[in-house]
């Protein structure tokens, strides 16, 4: 579990991507593949702050949200920032034991969440059994195996990336294995896509990559305090030069029950 300090920080760059104008545009693309029927009941697992709880509250057809996470600070910003919306609720628990009653949902969404828990085909089979039968299953997170600010090879800001994505992400490549995973669960599939994230100017939330990646690798011993700040301000050298460069592959998946419970 995140100690309180990092929650926080992790919360202020949950925020600061919830409102970048790419991550905006690929959940716009990616919600516009969720058949929402009328009056749904809506479930989001692993919210957050609640960005796309947010998002997912307004949309046509919405009737309610539920947020889910299992980090109490999180959902406490969460609450703050969804206060003026009456039809969204938070509770704190596990993907892959939700606390919820066999069909109690009509869309279950994971929005950057399969890439942290530990078995992502119990996180579906929990969202498989919380749907409603012919609900929908609508996922979407980066494959962060593509992460990357490298220039050239053995650039050693891309240390700092590697790094950071194994240490904030259990699985960097899970979204080529959920499709298999969504068919085995019970579910068939409506679409899947993939998108593209860069950076190149100003690199905000890449920065924040090369950062987290660098204080990590200082709290390791294994570079000295000045390697650290050395290397995010290359970082920032490379946005004032116009050289940098930064990317991360995404994907989404959307997906409709077939059966009642396995």
């Amino acid at each position: 579990m995140l100690d309180d300090a990092t929650q926080q920080r992790l919360a202020d760059v949950l925020e600061a991507r919830g409102g970048d104008e790419q991550q905006r545009a690929m959940r716009t693309t990616f919600l516009a593949d969720v058949q929402f029927p009328n009056h749904a009941e809506v479930l989001e697992v692993g919210c957050g702050t609640g960005v796309l709880t947010r998002r997912l509250a307004a949309q046509q057809g919405v009737a309610s949200v539920v947020g889910l996470d299992n980090a109490a600070s999180l959902l406490a910003r969460a609450r703050e920032l969804a206060a003026d919306r009456p039809n969204v609720t938070f509770e704190e628990g596990d993907a892959e034991a939700l606390p919820f009653d066999d069909g109690s949902f009509d869309v279950v969404v994971f929005d950057s969440t399969l890439s942290h828990v530990t078995e992502p085909d119990r996180a579906i089979t929990e969202a498989f059994r919380v749907l409603r039968l012919g609900g929908r299953l609508a996922a979407f997170d980066g494959d962060y195996a593509t992460a990357t600010v490298a220039l050239a090879d053995h650039d050693p800001l891309q240390a700092c990336v590697d790094t950071m994505m194994a240490s904030s992400v259990t699985d960097r490549r899970v979204m080529r294995r959920l499709p298999a995973i969504v068919r085995q669960c019970g579910f068939e599939i409506d679409s899947f896509r993939s998108y593209g994230f860069a950076e190149i100017a100003g690199g905000d939330y890449m920065l924040s990559v090369v950062d987290r990646g660098a204080d990590v690798l200082q709290a390791r011993g294994e570079i000295s305090d000045e390697t650290a700040g050395g290397l995010k301000a290359e970082a920032r050298r490379r946005v004032e030069l116009g050289t940098f460069f930064g990317h991360i592959a995404y994907a989404s998946v959307v997906a409709h029950t077939v059966r009642r419970f396995l």
